[in-house]
């Protein structure tokens, strides 16, 4: 399959004012879909749309109403939503025991409890059509945990998780799941942390694997490939070279986060 055929569905973004989330908005309009953009900063979700021709919408994931409501508008302007991309998340980076109780709660409330609310609104009614997909981006810290990162990566452990129980639920519905894993991306909630023995990915690297999944239907896509299978083979060591291997391999963010990181985590957690 191509990225053909994404054309005529209807694709709807969380998160997609910015970073990951305009860029896979942009590449799934540019791919034939017609596509809605939610995100609470209404004023750049409104720029975004109209630059990009597309639809945007109020959306907080962590509100059960204002979820719904997005979802229905999306429903009532472009007709049933065959797509929806859960895009938004939140992270805070630095030393598990500074970690404010504001910033753990919040990185549960969006980058979990919203999925799993977008999850439980959309899949019972393409079920009922016997078709749809769900894409997730989730992060290689799904599978790997940088010292740093702690919550964050149980967070995303926690999505794969809940992904792939509600995948065999779905088997036989019609209804896809997918989640996509990518390493560090050049985007604002990464800013001022390091990429470990990866290159830093773009936005628009994640968004044409994005593409690419919804036009042919996998479950978990690490971004770059090789993250998965180093997991796997990793996964087999002994735990002193294990650490070892992952120690050379995954960035230790507590030492290299900078100070250009405190202006997006006093925005977003306070």
């Amino acid at each position: 399959m191509g990225t053909s055929q994404l054309h005529g569905l209807v694709v709807a973004v969380t998160g997609g004012a910015a970073g990951i989330g305009r860029e896979i908005a942009a590449a799934a309009q540019a791919a034939g879909a017609r596509v809605a953009i939610g995100d609470r900063d209404l004023d750049q979700a409104t720029t975004t749309a109209a630059d990009l021709g597309i639809r945007g919408y109020p959306l907080d994931v962590t509100d059960e109403a204002s979820y719904r409501g997005f979802l229905d508008a999306v429903a009532a302007d472009l007709g049933p939503i065959d797509v929806l991309v859960n895009n938004a998340g939140v992270m805070w980076v630095g030393p598990f025991d500074d970690e404010p109780e504001a910033a753990t709660a919040a990185m549960f409330d969006v980058n979990v409890i919203g999925v799993i609310r977008g999850v439980r609104l959309v899949a019972p009614e393409m079920a009922a059509r016997g078709r749809g997909h769900i894409v997730t981006i989730a992060s290689a810290a799904a599978k790997l945990s940088p010292p740093g990162e702690s919550t964050y990566a149980a967070t995303k452990h926690a999505v794969l998780g809940y992904l792939t129980g509600v995948r065999e639920e779905l088997r036989g519905s019609g209804v896809q799941i997918s989640a996509i894993l990518p390493g560090v991306v050049d985007t604002e909630l990464a800013v001022g942390t390091a990429t470990g023995a990866a290159k830093l990915l773009t936005p628009q690297q994640v968004a044409r694997t994005v593409v690419d999944v919804i036009a042919a239907p996998r479950f978990v896509t690490t971004v770059p490939g090789y993250i998965g299978p180093l997991v796997a083979v990793t996964g087999l060591l002994p735990q002193a070279l294990r650490d070892a291997v992952l120690r050379r391999a995954v960035p230790d963010q507590v030492a290299a986060t900078g100070s250009g990181r405190s202006a997006y985590q006093r925005r977003t957690f306070g």
